[in-house]
């Protein structure tokens, strides 16, 4: 498991922090963890914003998010952003 450099805190709202938001809200740290986790698994996108879809927690239970942004502005500076 590769483990990360760094990590800092997000500034403002960008499409990566909104999926960060997601990943993190699973209890995963990025997208690179949860494929590490999930042994590969692809993550489901809207094709149209490329936001995460669904995301299979550790309990093999399921998220599922809307098209739109969900990580609300006050919520922004809780995101973290890691450095590999």
């Amino acid at each position: 498991m590769s483990s990360p450099k760094s990590m800092s805190r997000a500034t403002g709202w960008s499409e990566e922090v909104e999926n960060l938001f997601r990943f993190q809200q699973a209890g995963y740290r990025d997208e690179v963890e949860y494929v590490q986790v999930k042994h590969g698994a692809s993550v489901d996108k809207w094709p149209e914003s490329g936001f995460v879809k669904k995301l299979q927690l550790r309990d093999n239970t399921f998220y599922y998010y809307n098209r739109r942004r969900e990580c609300p502005d006050q919520d922004v500076h809780k995101v973290k952003v890691y450095v590999y």
